[in-house]
């Protein structure tokens, strides 16, 4: 048990596998939301025009690191599973898909008029779809763990 664990599970009692059975849960809710469209955007741009709400432009910005994105971090960066050498190669990666991501948020508009309403409407339910699975796979296996001990 490496020194994350001992610390969280000496003084919350939690164990990671909780963590990562909660994780999944919140994922699973943002990928349902995400696949029934829940979401207002309408409400959103709204607010934001509102100069006294700008402070609701900010607060989206986490979503992008989501309980997903640092579920897979604390999981790929275990000290006592994976070596420096696979946890340089997972930051690598995560600096990847943060350049991607600022790139098609660049192109966002011009991505926009090509897909149209329609094809953003499918990309993020399709997008949700495989984000649930990997949520529901993500709480099964915080489970497995979970009863392993």
């Amino acid at each position: 048990m490496d020194r994350t664990q001992l610390i969280a599970n000496f003084v919350f009692g939690i164990k990671i596998s909780a963590f990562q059975i909660g994780g999944g849960i919140v994922l699973l809710l943002f990928a349902l939301s995400m696949i029934f469209g829940e979401s207002k955007p309408e409400e959103e741009v709204r607010l934001a025009a509102d100069h006294t709400q700008t402070a609701v432009f900010p607060l989206a910005i986490p979503s992008i690191a989501g309980p997903g994105a640092k579920l897979g971090a604390v999981l790929l960066t275990e000290n006592h599973r994976f070596s420096w050498v696979e946890q340089l190669t997972t930051s690598v990666v995560m600096l990847s898909v943060l350049g991607i991501t600022l790139i098609c948020m660049l192109a966002a508009s011009t991505l926009y008029r090509f897909v149209g309403d329609a094809g953003a409407s499918v990309i993020s339910r399709v997008m949700g779809l495989i984000l649930a699975s990997v949520a529901v796979s993500s709480v099964l296996e915080g489970v497995k763990a979970y009863f392993a001990v």
